[in-house]
Order: C-alpha cells, then structure tokens, then sequence
C-alpha cells in the first residue's frame, strides 16, 4: 500500500552538482515519481512556487544559500511547512545533523547513497505525507458536512419551534391550528429527509451540480407557504412575482428550496422592520434565469459588504437569532449556486433595503 501511495507523489531534488540531481531524478522517475530538480536554493524557491511537492530531497551543503538557509526559507511559505524534508549530506558530523532535525528535517540520508536505502526512504516519507494528506482531508469533509448538517437543519427546527410556539399561546385562533400542525408535520419530514440524504448517505452530492432540475415558481411558492405566518407574525408581507415562461433551473429541487429559505430567514431575522419581502423570477442573459430575495431593512451597509459571503460572518454585531446564527447561511449558499453552475451575490436596492440575486442556469430537459 506504501508504495502505491509514494508512486504518485513529486518530489523536488535540490543539489548543486548537476551529476547528482541527474542520478537522483533517473533512480526516482523510474519508480515512478514526479521530480521536479533545482540546482540552488533561489532555484528551488522559483520551483515550489509553481510545483507543490510531496518530498523535498535537499543538498545539505551549497555555495551561496546551503540546505539549512533554505530548509528555513521554505518553511516560511504557506503549504509547504508540512513538506517532509530529507537531507543528502556527506558529512556524518554530529552536531550538523542535530541541526538539520531542528530545523524540521525528517531525516537523512548520507552520500554515497545506495539506490535501495534511497528509494526506501523516500517510499516512506512520501507514503506518509499523503496518508496524512488524506486523513486531514477527510477530517475536513466531515466537518463540512456538520456544518452543512447544522445549518440546514435550523430552518425546519425553527419552523417547528415557532408553530409549538403559536399553538401554547393563550389567544391562537382555533382556525389556524390545522396549519400550525401542518408545518411541524412537514418541518419535522424536512429535518428527517436532511438527516438521510447528509448522515446516512456520507455524501454532499445534493449540494453540487446536478442532472436534476428545480422549478423556479413552484420553489417559490412552496417557501411562501412554509413562511407565510412566521413573516405574518414578524409583522412582514411576503409577495411572489414569476413569468408565465419561466424555465426550470439546473440544480437539485431541494438544494434550491434551501437556499430561497436562507434567503428568506436572513430577511426575517435582519429586515422585520420593512415590513416587506418581494421574491421575484427574471430571465437573465440567454439560458440562465434569476432569482430575487428583496426588502425594504436597513440593508448591507458597505464595509460589510466584502465580508458578506465570507464563512463565520454576521450581518450585524448582535445576533438577531439568539445565537442559532452561525454566520455560514450566506457562504454555504454561494457555493452550492456556484457548483451548480451559477452565482449569488448582493446588490443594495434602490429606494432603500437588500437585494440577493440567484442567478442559475436552464435545465436541459
């Protein structure tokens, strides 16, 4: 397993004698390595810079920049600070090596090398650092995927807190009960369908593009549904515009629905005071079709506006949403529209409030 990993890594070979670099780089493209060689240090940072390697081979002593000067120079640069290093050296000095382990080398290996010890070595480090490089990937995914899973779970919980909500107040209208049950029954299928398609399945494939298609008015009429009567009790008015023609959109119906309800619940949590929500449906430049969330809040001011799309950013200091606010609505939505081929992105509406523009394009149907 080892060696199939270590195959598939780049290695820099940094040495000042032309000769060595030649036989190092022959010995590792046969079992099967990207090299990448450097005859100096400044050489060798030019290289990184558009090589990212997974081994770096380095001559312990060279004229002008030695190995430890640019075994430091190297750690200097983002990505590269967890690059094994292994250093060629002929000297066998004990102090010299104690200073290559401190500057962050691996290890070594002494000139003249043999060919097997070498490759040996480097079948090692190398299969190490992409394991790692795998495992911190995974890590990663993971914790995407919480992320994901938190947030996408809050709107249906919300929705079910708030109908429990309407329905322990003393003064509910009995008329509405049937809806006040209705949205938790269906909150609590949403939340229940988020968990399958995130938990069971270990997958973010609805977050990305897809063959699937989503149809822009019945989208926005399923969210006007869902929120009518948490904007109504926010003292808001929801209104929905879409042409006849409207096109469907080349994104998962559910991973579209999603992004609406970010949409809508920043609304409600940021502009109540407006008092009004406009979602509307427009064609966009030939085969893409938009989206647009408008309101008449205080809307973005411009020093947020460059951080508005950022991870674990909030439109204000204060979280409106008593601390269920994570600051990741806006960045998860943009890059789902952006896997799915399309963009999001703010606008400041005229006469005063917040436009957010979906734009995606047609369904090839």
């Amino acid at each position: 397993m080892t060696q199939l990993l270590s195959n598939t890594g780049t290695i820099l070979v940094v040495d000042d004698q032309a000769a060595n670099v030649r036989v190092v780089s022959t010995l590792l493209g046969r079992k099967g390595y990207t090299v990448v060689p450097a005859h100096s240090g400044p050489e060798a940072l030019d290289a990184v810079a558009t090589h990212a390697p997974d081994l770096i081979l380095l001559d312990m002593m060279m004229p002008g920049m030695d190995g430890f000067e640019l075994l430091a120079a190297l750690r200097e640069i983002p990505g590269l600070h967890k690059v094994p290093v292994v250093f060629l050296t002929a000297a066998q000095d004990r102090d010299l090596l104690l200073r290559a382990f401190d500057g962050g080398a691996v290890d070594y290996v002494t000139k003249p090398f043999m060919p097997e010890e070498l490759v040996a070595r480097v079948d090692a480090h190398v299969g190490l650092k992409l394991t790692r490089d795998r495992l911190e990937r995974v890590a990663r995914e993971r914790q995407e995927l919480v992320n994901l899973v938190a947030h996408d779970l809050k709107n249906p919980l919300s929705s079910v807190l708030f109908a429990t909500e309407m329905l322990q107040l003393a003064d509910c209208k009995p008329e509405r009960v049937p809806r006040y049950v209705q949205i938790i029954h269906e909150s609590a299928n949403d939340a229940i369908g988020y968990i399958r398609t995130y938990l069971e399945s270990q997958s973010q494939a609805t977050h990305q593009a897809t063959t699937q298609s989503a149809d822009l008015r019945g989208t926005l009429d399923w969210v006007a549904q869902r929120y009518e009567l948490q904007l109504e009790a926010r003292g808001m008015h929801l209104s929905v515009h879409a042409p006849d023609n409207a096109r469907q959109v080349a994104i998962s119906p559910m991973v579209l629905r999603q992004v609406v309800e970010n949409l809508v619940s920043n609304a409600m949590k940021y502009a109540p005071a407006g008092g009004e929500l406009e979602l509307l449906v427009q064609a966009a430049s030939p085969g893409y079709w938009r989206i647009l969330a408008r309101d008449r809040g205080p809307g973005i001011p411009a020093s947020l506006q460059r951080e508005l799309f950022k991870p674990f950013r909030r439109l204000t200091e204060v979280d409106p949403a008593d601390g269920l606010s994570s600051g990741l609505g806006l960045s998860l939505a943009k890059q789902i529209i952006a896997n799915a081929g399309g963009n999001l992105w703010y606008e400041d509406r005229e006469g005063g409030g917040a436009c957010f523009v979906i734009e995606l394009p047609e369904a090839r149907i």
